[in-house]
């Protein structure tokens, strides 16, 4: 196929926890961002479109085109930010119809099979564990410099910022397959927290930031900026600018940029005129930058386009405008967003209007109303009883349901055919598989335990509680967290050696010891104040291990110097839950927030 008469590529630019204000060309006068503030120049720019106020739950709507809820990741943790084994993913769909596809930076989707990337059609990926470098499920003692990632399921260091690397990487796969299309989504961690940097990035933004942690913030956006240079020189030193879709986008409000008052309007920062950052129900959650060029694709010219959109729209869209055939895909998984096209290629585009919904849920069990938000071209109705004018009231200032109850009335009815939409799969469990061929060893995580006593809170704005589980290793540290339980799905029946481990393999430390913290080598100005993630670790005087699976239980002792206590168990094929304790004097007990589990030959 000539170069001409191919198929577009698609480079999707994702970052993390980067707020609609925090970039130069929407309005920040502090952050310097000169790249994308040019590429914003060349792009036609959504500037209504609307995410998950969190990251794994806009992940799975853009690889997907369903609400984050129906795909069971209304979390980011607690085995609720694992995309559900019988979706199709959008790099399912170009693999089949002849793209190469690879992911390079952060998942957020699954750690373990069938939820990894390599296992949801993208046939390369270098990624790091879990929600963030240094969570939980991430490779032990990883900092963002010179870290270790999995590639395609195998560890492998890594020189480098993490910024860098994924950049470098994608790169790389653009560039092994400049003469075939690709999808490749270069999905930076940056500049989620901890905000680890190089000074030379942050110093830039002493005392113009207001905390040491923004100055830090800005100075990954920075870096980033910096790469997304560098992409656009690489796409046209390989000849193939004109014919790449590239997008840069953001997966929620912002992380690090702004400080909000109690009724969450911005006390301090750059936020694009907007209420509310990340986690939040009001626009600054989950209204984000959507930039995307496309030279040879005759799309209109360079403008902002407020049509209200949706990352359910995403997969979709590029599926549309690379010539696959949407209405084929549709009949197999009944996409919830609709193709953009019309929008991106048409001067007057005939486009219904409709509603679309989000919402914040960070909990075991989703509930009902809870910091939601129902949008349409011209009202936004917040957690079911406040009303704003999205036409005049761009900063929802000014509850106006008492003067509307019939608009009110309607976008509570288009919440009723959203939650039924979205939850008929809720009571589904989502198990992890264990004595899988394609993962002959796998690690279970406390970062995905289930809550014990699944709480349904009756009060939609309760706040979220994660108490119960560790998700980043500073937690492991400080022996934080409780214990819960891990839904599992027996791939074959016969014997597994289950091991319990209070610290990861490659720490290779006894369950009961801790970790001497040391100053040496500690690097505040890149660092920061977050040394219990990286140093030192509190012993633990555990003495007896029980593991228990479905109705069968087993206990041993603990001895001082054993780093795993294993047992060796026959379990029958199918779903079923795995619960591991360790206790110690008194009432001292912490689920084993390590548990490898590999099936012995018959």
């Amino acid at each position: 196929m000539t170069r001409d008469a191919r198929r577009p590529n698609i480079v999707l630019v994702l970052t993390d926890d980067q707020g609609p204000g925090d970039l130069g060309c929407t309005g920040n006068p502090v952050v310097e961002t000169p790249n994308l503030d040019a590429f914003h120049g060349q792009a036609v720019r959504f500037t209504n479109f609307h995410v998950g106020p969190t990251c794994a739950p806009t992940r799975s709507g853009l690889m997907t085109g369903h609400y984050a809820n129906s795909t069971g990741v209304w979390h980011t943790v607690g085995g609720r930010s694992l995309l559900r084994g019988n979706e199709v993913s959008i790099a399912d769909v170009f693999s089949e119809n002849g793209y190469a596809t690879g992911l390079f930076g952060k998942w957020h989707l699954g750690d373990n099979y069938p939820y990894r990337p390599q296992d949801r059609g993208f046939q390369e990926s270098i990624t790091h564990g879990g929600g963030g470098i240094s969570q939980m499920p991430d490779y032990w003692q990883n900092d963002y410099f010179d870290d270790t990632y999995s590639v395609n399921g195998e560890f492998r260091e890594f020189e480098g910022y993490c910024t860098d690397v994924w950049f470098r990487e994608g790169m790389a796969f653009m560039e092994r397959h400049v003469d075939e299309p690709f999808l490749c989504l270069i999905t930076t961690n940056a500049p989620h927290g901890p905000f680890n940097v190089d000074p030379s990035y942050s110093d830039r933004y002493r005392d113009r930031a207001c905390t040491p942690d923004r100055e830090r913030f800005y100075g990954m956006i920075t870096n980033i900026d910096e790469n997304f240079g560098l992409l656009m020189r690489k796409l046209e030193d390989l000849g193939i600018a004109d014919d790449t879709i590239l997008i840069f986008m953001t997966d929620n409000g912002s992380g690090g940029g702004v400080a909000c008052d109690s009724e969450q309007f911005i006390a301090n920062g750059h936020n694009a005129g907007l209420r509310g950052v990340k986690g939040s129900e009001y626009d600054g959650g989950h209204r984000v930058p959507f930039f995307i060029r496309w030279a040879n694709g005759d799309l209109v010219s360079p403008r902002d386009v407020d049509t209200l959109t949706s990352f359910v729209d995403f997969m979709p869209t590029m599926m549309d405008v690379c010539g696959i055939d949407v209405d084929h895909y549709d009949q197999q998984v009944n996409f919830h967003g609709r193709s953009l096209k019309p929008l991106l290629t048409e001067e007057e585009p005939v486009w219904a209007g409709r509603a679309i919904a989000t919402d914040s849920q960070r909990l075991p069990n989703p509930v009902k109303w809870r910091k939601s938000a129902v949008m349409t071209q011209d009202w936004r109705l917040v957690n079911g009883s406040e009303l704003y004018d999205a036409t005049t009231d761009r900063e929802q200032r000014n509850d106006v349901a008492d003067q509307h109850p019939d608009v009110v009335e309607k976008l509570r009815a288009e919440y009723e055919e959203w939650w039924a939409l979205v939850s008929r799969q809720f009571d589904e469990p989502i198990p992890i598989s264990i004595g899988a061929d394609r993962e002959p060893e796998t690690c279970l995580r406390s970062h995905d335990w289930r809550h014990p006593e699944d709480p349904k809170p009756t009060d939609p704005r309760v706040a979220e509680d994660n108490g119960y589980l560790a998700f980043h290793q500073g937690q492991i540290r400080q022996g934080d967290g409780g214990n819960g339980y891990l839904e599992i799905m027996v791939e074959t029946s016969g014997t597994y050696h289950v091991e319990l481990r209070r610290w990861p393999k490659e720490e290779d430390r006894a369950i009961t010891e801790g970790i001497e913290e040391s100053d040496d080598g500690w690097r505040s100005d890149i660092l920061g104040d977050y040394r219990f993630f990286y140093s030192g670790g509190k012993a633990m005087p555990f003495t007896e291990a029980t593991l228990k699976i479905g109705d069968q239980e087993w206990t041993k002792p603990v001895a001082p110097s054993d780093k795993g206590i294993a047992f060796e168990v026959e379990l029958a094929q199918g779903v079923t839950t795995l619960v591991s304790t360790f206790s110690g004097p008194g009432e001292l007990t912490r689920g084993a927030y390590y548990v490898y589990v590999r099936k012995l030959p018959d």
